[in-house]
């Protein structure tokens, strides 16, 4: 955020520092072009996707995270209407919404593309190659990270750890893992994406759009033929330090036996008692 210079001060007058957004700085969730509300028949499917949502929870407030995923499915990224629409449905201030909304990195605050591209840049999959692959695809798409490409087909942007460091470097697409990436695959990636093939992650289900996969984490179920086909989970790079352990008959030491038994029960008004 930037910070407008401080009046010049006279003496040990007090000195004025003033908060908030620079003059240039656009705020979190108001953008042009930005839904301030959402038309009845919108409103009202929506009231009844929300209403199932929230009766899944004894406490409606625990909601919250599904229904920000229902609107982002909605509108493609939170808008003001979909902050409204979630602080309305839960008897919550929209100060409290938008506090959880942009706590987390998987709601948007920019309309965003077809396809969701995150490029892992955190240490393993930097120094493997994520930065070259970011860089590769910065130009081929012709967008910077956080950008969309016209054609509104593909949205670029670099994340923190994915949680696959033993499959690095890792591209994420609409969440789904494309794992030991290169520049060159990673251009055939968004290739294929900006076609319209279908295209398969190397774990989990065939790729549907960003929009629809905010509905899924909101909690509706996946109809897609052939959704639930997806297989994958962890493989020889996920396994290869318990393969060695066992090799090298290396194990986790034994429990104390008196951390084991839980505490001793100490002073002697309590023996023969």
């Amino acid at each position: 955020m930037s910070t407008p210079p401080l009046p010049p001060s006279s003496g040990n007058g007090p000195v004025f520092l003033s908060l908030g957004p620079g003059p240039d700085e656009q705020t979190q969730l108001v953008r042009p072009g930005a839904r301030a509300d959402y038309p009845p028949a919108v409103l009202e499917r929506l009231t009844a996707d929300a209403a199932a949502i929230v009766a899944r929870y004894p406490q409606s407030r625990s909601a919250l995270i599904p229904l920000l995923h229902l609107v982002q499915a909605e509108d493609g990224y939170l808008t003001p209407a979909g902050i409204d629409f979630c602080a309305a449905q839960l008897g919550l201030s929209g100060a409290e919404v938008a506090a959880v909304a942009t706590f987390y990195t998987m709601y948007r605050r920019e309309p965003t593309g077809d396809y969701y591209v995150g490029v892992c840049t955190n240490t393993l999959c930097a120094v493997l190659g994520g930065d070259a692959i970011l860089d590769t695809l910065r130009e081929h798409l012709g967008v910077e990270p956080g950008q969309t490409t016209t054609d509104g087909t593909v949205t670029l942007d670099h994340l923190e750890c994915n949680a696959a460091c033993d499959f690095a470097p890792v591209i994420m697409v609409n969440w789904e893992f494309f794992d030991n990436q290169t520049p060159l695959s990673a251009r055939e990636l968004v290739d294929a994406l900006r076609s319209g093939e279908q295209v398969i992650p190397t774990r989990g289900a065939p790729l549907c759009t960003f929009r629809q996969t905010a509905r899924i984490l909101a909690g509706f179920p996946d109809d897609r033929p052939g959704a639930l086909d997806g297989g994958g989970g962890g493989g020889e790079a996920t396994r290869v330090g318990l393969r060695v352990a066992r090799e090298r008959g290396m194990a986790a030491p034994d429990e104390p036996e008196a951390a084991a038994s839980g505490p001793a029960e100490a002073g002697p008004d309590r023996e023969g008692s």
